[in-house]
């Protein structure tokens, strides 16, 4: 029988094996990694994809809704119905999108349109009432009024509309309600 001596333990042989398996951990690691960014990469654009689908199936429940209505809200008719207007200034590099515009000879309404809105959407929907006016000139001497649309609201978002002057449009069982309290100019 042959038997196999195994070289001696040396700091050095030691070291050299801590370094062989730290390396081989870093390579695992490096492939655990990039496996689970990958996984994450895909799980966002799936949950990306849900929310955008939300937020469509809002926007044309909203449009529709308003679109074949007579069209008279808060005591003003309006005679058209826009979806998607929108600008894309390229020496200014912006862009701006209108989800729903109802306008009439002396009013507009522009309706912001959300799955669930939350607060911070009013002050974007309010800073973008100077961009219709520059944008889209024909309407400078137009009332301009304001609408948030949505299929839910967070805590305090239609109180804070209704601070600020802004329409409340929310489905409630089959019907689309518009609630127009304190309703200003902007």
């Amino acid at each position: 029988m042959k038997t196999v001596e195994n070289p001696p333990i040396t700091p050095e042989s030691v070291l050299s094996l801590i370094r062989e398996m730290a390396l081989s951990f870093d390579r695992e690691m490096s492939k655990s990694r990039a496996e689970f960014n990958s996984r994450m990469k895909n799980l966002d654009e799936m949950i990306g994809g849900v929310s955008n689908s939300n937020g469509m199936a809002a926007e044309e429940l909203f449009f529709n809704t308003l679109d074949n209505s007579d069209k008279k809200i808060f005591g003003e008719q309006f005679d058209l119905c826009y979806r998607n207007l929108s600008f894309h200034d390229k020496r200014k590099k912006k862009r701006n999108e209108f989800d729903i515009v109802l306008v009439n000879g002396t009013a507009m309404l522009i309706v912001e349109v959300k799955y669930k809105a939350r607060t911070e959407d009013i002050q974007k929907m309010i800073d973008k009432v100077p961009d219709i006016k520059t944008y889209f000139p024909h309407y400078n001497g137009h009332r301009v009024f304001l609408g948030l649309a949505a299929m839910s609201f967070d805590k305090g978002v239609e109180k804070d509309c209704k601070n600020n002057g802004i329409a409340i449009v929310k489905q409630v069982g089959d019907t689309v309600v518009i609630s127009d309290e304190n309703l200003k100019t902007f």
